[in-house]
């Protein structure tokens, strides 16, 4: 028996899934407390054990999916890292996005680094930097280091972590160890990346693993990497960031095993964001450049992911410049008004109760204020900041009476940025709860919300609905339509297309029906999978607009940690042999390049050396036993009529499924 936890930007999913029938036995939901994760997490355990009838010891494994290191990137809440940057010059951190990304962390710059063969540039100062890590280490949590060529020579780099951990005793994360590929500035974002990760992911999997042992699971624990493969827990401490699109990937793996199909198009919508991807042939679409999150482009191997802030829990509003209801949804994520009045339904009520009697509604009806940790948050903040919290009075409030002045709504709009104030408003899950989509929470005031929401005013000053029912299919119609057109963008860049293309006159005539004298068809000749709580709500009208065939896998609400226990463990070392004259040839491996006069020698040592580097990987991975591919590309010049050998490219990739703990043990 298998327990797979998703801790999502809403929920916390878990699932019980029986190894040997390779079913889901039961499932649960519990909402994600962001304050205090164990909360969450143990809600949802505690809650598909129950359901599933399951004793706490038959657990064999558990694995972790998250869109924690996601969403800290995205929200720029990673911690404060010091970075050393050895071979390079200061123009360097233009390059890359490196400034962004360092932003106003401490640098330290230092001559050394090697040359392309693996030989050194410059001597490395080790004394000016245990000075210098010393002078910066009560102002940051890690530390990141990257060498220029250290992917062909990593002395430089391993030098440099020893001393910056012997002096500061903080966590040091090498740019070699994360991408043996080139290209020293995209290196070193993604080693100031993994180091801002660190103690946020060591935070969640010490959450986890405490939330497990006080229940008595004493499994193996995973965690699902952004390309859909798994890791153990001790092997993602040192490499948080392959967990980024961590959640998204274990939703594909997921879709693919719930269904079948090795071919699809997967569309996951959240309270949140929709992610699209690629399914081919029963695995998820890579991205070749690497993972971008938060702006920011890395080296890690992700799902290549198209993200639209597009969920059930978007918040609507309406364009004032246009006539009727031209309606936005999202990309902020806020309080659905019905979900927030089964906890505060006297102070929802009235205020909608109120607030619908006025002839026009004004900018800030039908929104409130939630500051969780109300007296913790008020005692951290000054000035201003200090005096939206004081004007709400505790830890709800109605927005209009809250905010008495435009520079008030200004910094609560900077608090809600900053994860310091939620809002609550009108949502798709409202109009859901209207037209009889959902009943999860209180329709009644789901109804009042999107009234209120109807009596809002075009640019000519007339209601944009006549009533609730009106403005909510309206509502849903929107998010179908937009949902269709995030497919359809999805699927235009696979074949090589322009994201845009879907905005163009002619796309959107045929998907508006428009044309009456020219036939043209448009769809995708892939069955369109809807994964989320939400889908079957959805997806099939979503399917029917792109003529496609609608899949809606069972348990699609919980796909994501479906495929975090049923996914595979799967590592690639590479190792490259280069050439720097005719007849030498050095293998850039281990701590230090080694010398050969013959490639097939060189080659042969490449091998035994990647072999064991994945084996020892495997192991740490959680699965000792597993199958390998070997790929040796060449890379060749013409001379004299000749092809003379220029480089080589040795890649092993290893593929296991996790070990399970026996029984008894």
């Amino acid at each position: 028996m298998l327990l797979g936890i998703d801790t999502g930007g809403t929920y916390t999913d878990a699932v019980l899934y029986d190894e040997a029938t390779r079913t889901v036995v039961a499932t649960a939901k519990s909402p994600t407390t962001h304050h205090e994760l164990s909360i969450g997490i143990s809600g949802a355990i505690d809650a598909v054990l129950s359901l599933g009838v399951v004793a706490p010891e038959r657990i064999e494994l558990v694995s972790l999916s998250t869109t924690l290191a996601t969403n800290a990137l995205v929200e720029g809440k990673g911690r404060r890292v010091g970075a050393v940057i050895i071979g390079f010059d200061a123009e360097v951190v233009e390059r890359a996005g490196l400034a962004e990304a360092l932003g106003s962390d401490p640098a330290i710059f230092l001559l050394g680094g090697h040359d392309p063969h693996g030989n050194q540039v410059a001597p490395l100062d080790l004394e000016r930097l245990a000075t210098e890590a010393a002078e910066v280490a009560d102002r940051v949590e890690a530390f990141a280091v990257t060498a220029q060529f250290s992917v062909r020579n990593p002395e430089h780099e391993l030098a440099a972590a020893e001393v910056v951990q012997r002096v500061t005793g903080k966590p040091v994360t090498l740019s070699h160890h994360l991408s043996a590929r080139l290209n020293g500035p995209k290196r070193a974002v993604t080693a100031i990346l993994n180091a801002r990760l660190i103690s946020i992911i060591d935070g969640l999997v010490r959450t986890t693993e405490r939330a497990l042992d006080e229940r008595g699971i004493h499994a193996p624990l995973m965690v699902v990497r952004g390309d859909g493969s798994l890791v153990s827990a001790a092997f993602v401490r040192e490499r948080p960031i392959e967990t980024i699109l961590s959640g998204p990937a274990a939703s594909l793996v997921g879709a693919a095993h719930l269904t079948g199909l090795d071919n699809a198009i997967i569309s996951d919508i959240g309270g949140t964001t929709t992610d699209i991807a690629v399914l081919t042939g029963g695995i998820p679409a890579v991205s070749p450049d690497g993972a971008t999150v938060g702006g920011h482009q890395t080296m890690v191997s992700a799902v290549a992911m198209h993200t639209h802030g597009l969920g059930g829990d978007s918040r609507v509003r309406h364009d004032e410049r246009a006539v009727g209801a031209a309606l936005v949804i999202g990309p902020r994520k806020v309080v659905p008004l019905c979900q927030l009045a089964v906890d505060e339904p006297a102070l929802v009520h009235a205020m909608l109760d109120q607030q619908l009697t006025y002839l026009n509604p004004g900018e800030l009806d039908g929104i409130v204020l939630i500051a969780e940790r109300y007296e913790e948050r008020l005692a951290a903040l000054e000035g201003v900041e200090r005096q939206v919290l004081e004007g709400m009075g505790g830890r709800v409030a109605i927005a209009a009476k809250a905010l008495s002045t435009l520079q008030l709504r200004r910094v609560m709009e900077r608090l809600v940025q900053r994860g310091v104030l939620q809002v609550a408003a009108f949502t798709p899950t409202d109009a859901s709860h209207v037209l009889g989509i959902q009943a999860t929470y209180d329709i009644a005031a789901a109804r009042k919300a999107a009234e209120l929401f109807a009596k809002s005013r075009d640019r000519m000053g007339k209601a944009i609905a006549p009533d609730a029912e009106t403005i909510s299919q309206i509502t849903i119609d929107t998010l179908v339509r937009r949902s269709a057109e995030a497919v359809l963008s999805a699927a235009f860049v696979n074949d090589g297309l322009p994201a845009d293309t879907v905005s163009t006159r002619v796309v959107q005539s045929v998907l508006d029906r428009r044309l009456s004298v020219v036939r043209l068809s448009l769809g995708l000749s892939a069955p369109l999978v809807g994964l989320g709580a939400s889908a079957p709500a959805y997806y099939p009208r979503v399917a029917a607009l792109l003529g496609a065939e609608s899949r809606i896998p069972p348990h699609a609400g919980v796909a994501n940690a479906v495929g975090a226990v049923v996914g595979r463990v799967r590592l690639t070392r590479e190792c490259v042999v280069s050439s720097p004259t005719h007849g030498q040839f050095v293998v850039h491996a281990g701590e230090a390049p080694k010398l050969f006069t013959d490639l097939l020698a060189a080659r042969s040592f490449a091998l035994e050396h990647v072999s064991a580097a994945l084996h020892h990987d495997m192991v740490a991975a959680g699965a000792p036993v597993f199958e390998t591919r070997e790929q040796w590309a060449e890379q060749t010049v013409p001379v004299d009529g000749l092809e003379l050998f220029v480089e080589g490219r040795l890649t092993l990739t290893a593929s296991g499924r996790p070990e399970l703990r026996a029984l008894g043990q």
